[in-house]
């Protein structure tokens, strides 16, 4: 079944979380739709199945109404083998846990949120991802 896309996300659907999928760490966020804006959390620092685990605890702590994955491509639009593993992560998610998961490219999100000053590079990049899908929806 393919992702759903941001147009299709239903209006009472108001909070998300949202995860900056990483091999060794994976930022994450929460925000809402009425406010357009997203807060860093904590980031995940596990692999495998604990970066599993860790991220359905968050939603489980956090009960959002949907969530939403990062998916890094090259510049020219090129997938490279982190955006299978992203993709994989969120078809992971979807099969874990019974919410809607969007996909968002997440093209330069790291480096913008270093250049912003973001302490905590993937946390910032989980929000930068969250704030672009909040900001795409009607």
């Amino acid at each position: 079944m393919p992702e759903p896309a941001a147009t299709d996300v239903p209006a009472h659907f108001q909070t998300f979380i949202a995860f900056d999928f990483g091999l060794k760490r994976t930022g994450v966020a929460v925000g809402n739709r009425m406010l357009r804006t997203a807060t860093p959390q904590a980031t995940i620092r596990a692999e495998g199945a604990a970066r599993l685990d860790a991220a359905q605890a968050r939603v489980k702590e956090w009960q959002p109404d949907a969530l939403v994955v990062g998916v890094p491509f090259h510049p020219d639009g090129a997938s490279h083998d982190n955006t299978a593993r992203a993709r994989k992560f969120a078809r992971q998610l979807r099969a874990r846990i019974a919410k809607p998961v969007y996909e968002v490219d997440e093209r330069y999100s790291t480096t913008e949120a270093l250049s912003s000053g973001a302490r905590d590079a993937d946390a910032g990049a989980a929000c930068i991802i969250l704030e672009q899908f909040l900001r795409s929806l009607p």
